[in-house]
Order: structure tokens, then sequence, then C-alpha cells
């Protein structure tokens, strides 16, 4: 049982847009169940599907599911306040990429933009079929890389917790006001024709 809100009715675009942008927000309240294999495996479907530099595809996932034998390693490297609400997500995904290219060994400026693009690409998915995904920035990112023998040159950002809807009134009472799907800038504080002319 779900008493998450509903973002189409707290969300609407200025412009026609696909309904899955707006679908797609970051609760935190999951209710515990297992999310299953074949489930994340069209997550990952998806974000393997994402635009990289020279079709590099250098971002890579690595993950454990709740009640597994990897799951107390990904979330003892959560921050406390996370782990505070994680403990009924049904995975905890990390996103890394590769730094320089495989081809010539050279830097990659742009590997960490190719990520983020693969990982919006899973978190529309897991829109898409009712998973709740909540990318996280708070967790220890040098204990990630030695805690799952990430070789040298691989560098994290971010950890997504996935899992099944749940209640907001089961979350600590601290985040249960948290549970609604925020708003966006409008378009003329984003984007402008010609030269930058922002108000920053």
């Amino acid at each position: 049982m779900t008493n998450l809100p509903n973002p189409l009715e707290h969300r609407k675009s200025d412009h026609p847009i696909e309904e899955l942008f707006l679908k797609r927000w970051s609760p935190r309240a999951m209710n515990g169940e297992a999310v299953e294999l074949e489930s994340l495996n069209r997550l990952f479907e998806a974000a393997r599907w994402a635009p990289s530099t020279y079709n590099e595809q250098e971002w890579r996932f690595l993950f454990a599911r709740n009640q597994t034998a990897n799951w107390s390693t990904f979330f003892d490297l959560l921050g406390e306040a996370n782990q505070a609400w994680c403990q009924k997500a049904g995975a905890l995904v990390i996103v890394f990429s590769r730094e320089k290219f495989t081809k010539n060994g050279k830097p990659n400026p742009v590997h960490q933009f190719d990520a983020g693009l693969a990982t919006q690409n899973l978190l529309l998915q897991a829109a898409s079929i009712g998973l709740v995904a909540h990318p996280m920035a708070g967790f220890d990112r040098g204990a990630s890389t030695r805690a799952l023998n990430v070789p040298d040159g691989f560098e994290p950002h971010c950890m997504i917790a996935i899992g099944h809807p749940g209640n907001p009134e089961d979350l600590p009472e601290n985040y249960q006001s948290l549970e609604q799907p925020s708003g966006r800038k409008p378009i003329d504080s984003i984007a402008r024709e010609g030269t930058f002319t922002f108000d920053e």
C-alpha cells in the first residue's frame, strides 16, 4: 500500500512534453519489497542505450539487492542521513565512469556527463514501470572504490536507492514532509537565445 502523491497532480509543464518527465521524481518512501533482478535489468537496459562520446559507454553500475550478501557493504557506504530512510530500499546502485578513453588512454573530458545521461535513462525507466529511484550524493566515494574493488581510473558519481513505492508515514518524521514532487524553474531562467544574460 502506498500513499505517495501522484506527481501529475502536482506538476504541470509550460509546454507540451511527455508525461514521463513529470512522473519522474525522487521520493524516499519504499515498502521494503525485493526488487527482482529482471526489473533491475530493465533499468540497466535503458541506461545502456544512452548516448556517449565516441560510443565509449564508459558508465558502470554496481548494485546490491536488500537481504543479499552484498547489501551491508553498499548500505554502510551511505551517510547516516540517507541510511535513515534507505533501509526499505529494494536495491542500491552506485554509478561509476571510466575517466580515460579505452581507444587511446587519453582523458575523457565528458565521462561524467555521459554517466549522467545513462543515469537519467535509468531513472526514467524506473518511473515508467512504477519504481522509486532516488539518486544521492551522500555516500563515501573513496570507500566505495575500495570496498567494491573498483580499479583505478573509475570515478564514483552517485548512489541510487531503488524500490517499490511505500507510505510516507513510515519514514522518519523529519522526512515525511519532504515527500512532495518538486517544481522547476521557468524556462527563461535556464535557457536564453544568444549570449549569457541570466541574473546569477
